[in-house]
């Protein structure tokens, strides 16, 4: 009866999901092009974009890995609430940045800026590929949590296999239609849940299983003093080195993630993305409530190991809750695999179908088909192999955030100094990728306490200087305005964009 309730919920959830997603292009027909479908038409406004960006940070990771970091180590778990809020205050600057250049120069996501601001397309297909090497890890972790998830929430009935394939399903149904904006809409009635369900749960688990606050914090700093002091418990040398340098390269990483300069661009006005800046950091304080119920998982159901351990905070309400209340929970997790699979799908499927296959002059008439082509085919393979070998993709995660950190010189130092030649950055590139992968493979990360992808960073951006100081100089003629990201001489919003293909 309860897996009966709660697989009902979930399924009439997952309905008004797909039709949320496709009622949000209503009224706007099949048009539109390239830049409707990948950036919402650049019409999202504050709360559109807050959701959106709050959907893409707040993944199926928050429900089962922060309650399994806090479960097995404690305290290095914080680094997610530091990167992230210090990554927003970047954002404040950098988002308007990306968001104006890509607006006066008719551009959809990274590769579309690089390719523009070097003057090389086959550089911003190389930044294609590297990219979806580093993005599809995501959408292989994010369908094992669905899988995670749904099979929790329906007491064991729905497998693993074919829970995979409904969160693939689903969002396939309504991404490839409605593209950033569908996902806007679905991110609402995630939040909506996200923050309900948490709310409750943050209440009710201490008072249900301790007695109130004092009695289960009191415990934890008796029993469990180890959790609360770095480098946590049994974390492996998680220390305040590793805390300090791991906070500084995610939040210089997530300010030029693809999904996130996708967030940015699809953004109304850069008054809207400063605002989000500011609002964004307090649905941080959400990511707070599991690693709490990690801790205190500790203590109603000890003894959890290995990947067991990421359902701590699930095995606290499946047997405590009506079924209809594990229903929500479940429904609250299986969105937040749900929206940031969409988004990273959606970015796959635009760096494609604009720098790679867009290049090819008989295909760039149809860029759009070609990038929702693409997202299936991105959602599949990643599907695939979680079937079929899901080391494979788990191996490559462990560069994946490391490894996109590498393209903040050839983004960001590219769009600010114009001395930066194609060679400088595409050698810094190389040399810091090159060196996060010998690290991370070669299990030396951290690295003397700092995390591997700071370091690789540091050598990205020596060479960088380097080639760009030693190496040939470039001839570009074109004015700084086409080059840099130099603020707008008209009013903000009323530059009218260069139109992108379709």
């Amino acid at each position: 009866m309860n897996a009966t309730v709660s697989t009902a919920l979930f399924g009439g959830f997952m309905v008004v999901t797909v039709v949320l997603g496709l009622l949000a292009v209503r009224g706007r027909g099949s048009g539109g092009g390239l830049a409707e479908w990948s950036v919402g038409g650049r019409s999202l406004g504050t709360v559109f974009i807050w959701v959106l960006m709050a959907g893409e940070s707040y993944t199926s990771f928050s429900y089962l890995g922060a309650a399994g970091w806090g479960y097995n180590f404690g305290a290095p778990v914080l680094y997610v609430v530091a990167y992230m809020s210090c990554g927003y205050a970047l954002g404040y600057v950098v988002g308007p940045m990306l968001w104006r250049y890509a607006r006066r120069h008719g551009l959809v996501g990274i590769t579309d800026i690089v390719a523009h601001r070097y003057r090389r397309p086959w550089l911003g297909a190389a930044v294609a590929v590297l990219a979806t090497v580093c993005l599809l890890p995501y959408i292989q972790l994010q369908i094992t949590g669905m899988g995670v998830v749904v099979s929790t929430l329906s007491y064991g009935t729905v497998s693993l296999n074919w829970a995979y394939f409904l969160g693939f399903a689903v969002t396939c149904g309504f991404v490839v239609v409605s593209g950033l904006r569908g996902s806007a809409w679905v991110s609402v009635l995630k939040d909506v849940l996200v923050i309900g369900t948490l709310g409750f749960l943050v209440v009710y688990v201490p008072l249900h299983y301790f007695g109130g606050y004092g009695e289960f914090l009191h415990r934890v700093t008796a029993e469990k003093a180890e959790w609360l002091t770095f480098p946590g418990h049994a974390s492996g040398g998680l220390g305040q080195v590793w805390f300090v340098t791991t906070t500084l390269v995610n939040s210089l990483t997530v300010v030029v993630f693809p999904t996130t300069v996708a967030g940015y661009l699809g953004a109304r006005n850069a008054e809207a993305l400063r605002r989000n800046a500011m609002y964004l950091p307090f649905y941080n304080v959400l990511l707070f409530v599991p690693m709490l119920l990690g801790l205190a998982a500790l203590f109603v159901v000890p003894g959890l190991t290995g990947a067991d351990s990421n359902l701590a905070l699930f095995k606290l309400v499946v047997d405590s809750l009506p079924a209809w209340a594990v229903g929500l929970i479940g429904v609250a997790a299986a969105l937040s695999s749900i929206v940031p699979m969409a988004v990273f799908m959606l970015v796959i499927g635009t760096m494609w179908g604009r720098s790679v296959l867009g290049a090819v002059p008989r295909l760039a008439t149809r860029q759009k088909l070609w990038s929702q082509v693409v997202v299936v085919a991105a959602g599949a393979l990643a599907l695939l192999l979680t079937y079929t070998a899901p080391n494979t993709l788990v191996r490559l995660s462990l560069i994946s955030y490391e490894g996109m950190a590498q393209l903040v010189p050839m983004l960001l130092l590219g769009l600010v100094w114009r001395r930066l030649t194609w060679l400088a950055a595409v050698s810094g590139l190389v040399a810091g990728f090159a060196l996060v992968c010998v690290l991370v493979f070669g299990g030396h990360d951290p690295v003397w306490g700092m995390n591997a992808g700071l370091v690789g960073l540091a050598v990205n951006l020596a060479v960088a200087l380097t080639v760009t100081w030693l190496g040939p100089r470039e001839a570009d003629d074109r004015p700084d305005a086409e080059v840099l990201a130099v603020d707008d001489a008209s009013p903000e919003g009323e530059t009218e964009p260069v139109r992108a293909s379709s």
